[in-house]
């Protein structure tokens, strides 16, 4: 019985991890060199809600829906176990089409929207921001 259980556990996994490399690999195929990751992580002050923090996730995930050029948007929350993350608890990653595109995110009416949300909550103790080039 046990043998049986681990087999499928084993092979749950093993799908799993293929359905996540296809998707990494569709992903990579169908990006064009040029197109430009956003990455924004945030440091919550310690008395954040997780009630806001999840209105501030659920604002940035739907600039998708408002801003041309956006192609992706993914978050999550750090689990590195180096302990180099100096606070910083929050990955947002957003992929652009191209650097033009991120451009015009940025002064955007609805990304403006998105830091006034965040100045009311005020929850922020500190951004971090960096944007690269896709090349391989």
């Amino acid at each position: 019985m046990r043998s049986a259980f681990l087999y499928f556990i084993s092979t749950l996994l093993t799908l799993g991890a293929l359905t996540c490399e296809a998707a990494d690999k569709k992903e990579t195929t169908t990006l064009k060199d040029g197109a430009v990751r956003h990455i924004v992580v945030f440091k919550y002050k310690p008395d954040s809600r997780p009630d806001e923090i999840k209105q501030v996730t659920d604002a940035f995930r739907a600039l998708k829906d408002d801003i041309p050029g956006m192609l992706s948007f993914e978050y999550g929350i750090n689990n590195s176990p180096e302990n180099l993350d100096q606070g910083f608890t929050h990955i947002y990653q957003m992929t652009f089409e191209n650097a033009q595109a991120r451009d015009k995110y940025l002064p955007h009416p609805q990304h403006g929207k998105f830091g006034e949300l965040l100045g009311k909550l005020s929850i922020l103790d500190s951004v971090f921001v960096v944007d690269y080039e896709i090349n391989r």
